[in-house]
């Protein structure tokens, strides 16, 4: 395979992903809003530190309002990786591979690109913006579908596994790294409780549609330690850093000369499987998930290395 086909189709997963994972995360802070108790918002910032965006956002805004980070989000052309940016860059992606991906696959890509853009107005308002996050959603995982069903799994599709699977399991260490602390301390402050701390891991759980799946796998109420365990290691769930790992692994082993991202892959599984839930505090878990985040992007660099243009 050419390296920038293999390129190509890598970055268009993770840009898929990636428009996907950005309308959870507004829809979810959306509802969060409404779900807090009256004195505690989560407000908009926890979806730039989530999104690892601040600079590009204080270069275009001073003001973290709710309009603000929903338009840098959603369409501001000038954020790399808002749900429209993503969907461009995807797409121009494919369109320099089209002879590589479904037919019908295509299609759907420039059918939600254009909903994306002509529906961004829509997306910012307050009543309008589910539905047009619920289009954002829908229209990716019917992409990923149609991938799964009709693409060849050759080469090409094991690059476009890779691609998703390392983007959904950077965006669950970031949700996880971010949401587990950002109203914890006025919590405290404010009411002893174990309800708000309920809220805001269902509010993590909920980022990833993993609500429904947790109450019926796990059988324990929501708290920290089973929704880390849930979330890190859960093979079974495909938004689990277990489970995005494994898949990545599967697809980098079926590669020719895969000694180099195999080793740095196994690193961060060694990592992650030998890391305890229990009694992890708040510091502890944010040094674990950096050292993980850092050693995912090596396992991309040596990907990158192996099997992409050198840049």
């Amino acid at each position: 395979m050419l390296s920038r086909v293999a390129e190509a189709i890598y970055w268009a997963g993770r840009y898929i992903e990636r428009a996907e994972n950005i309308a959870r995360l507004i829809r979810v802070n959306s509802h969060l809003m409404m779900d807090t108790p009256k004195g505690i918002s989560p407000g908009w910032e926890p979806l730039i530190s989530i999104t690892g965006l601040g600079p590009e956002f204080e270069q275009g805004s001073d003001e973290m309002s709710e309009r603000n980070v929903v338009k840098f989000l959603i369409g501001d052309p000038k954020n790399p990786s808002s749900v429209l940016s993503s969907l461009k860059i995807a797409r121009e992606n494919c369109r320099t591979i089209r002879e590589i991906i479904p037919r019908t696959a295509w299609q759907r890509l420039n059918k939600l690109y254009l909903f994306a853009k002509d529906s961004v107005p829509s997306g910012l308002t307050q009543k309008g913006r589910d539905s047009y996050l619920d289009g954002i959603i829908a229209g990716s995982q019917q992409l990923n579908g149609l991938f799964a069903s009709v693409m060849y799994q050759d080469e090409a599709w094991h690059f476009l596994r890779i691609g998703r699977n390392i983007e959904r399991a950077e965006m669950t260490t970031r949700i996880l790294d971010v949401r587990s602390t950002d109203l914890l301390s006025d919590a405290e402050e404010l009411f002893e409780s174990r309800s708000f701390e309920t809220v805001q891991w269902i509010s993590i759980l909920k980022s990833l549609s993993a609500y429904s799946i947790y109450r019926r796998t796990m059988q324990v109420r929501v708290s920290r330690t089973p929704v880390l365990e849930f979330l890190f290691h859960d093979v079974h769930f495909p938004r689990s850093i277990g489970h995005c790992l494994t898949s990545v692994e599967e697809s980098v082993a079926t590669l020719a000369n895969s000694t180099l991202p195999l080793k740095a892959l196994r690193i961060v599984e060694q990592k992650l499987n030998r890391q305890k839930m229990d009694n992890l505090k708040q510091q502890a878990l944010h040094d674990f998930i950096d050292d993980l985040q850092l050693n995912i992007r090596r396992f991309h660099d040596a990907l990158e290395k192996q099997y992409f243009l050198p840049h």
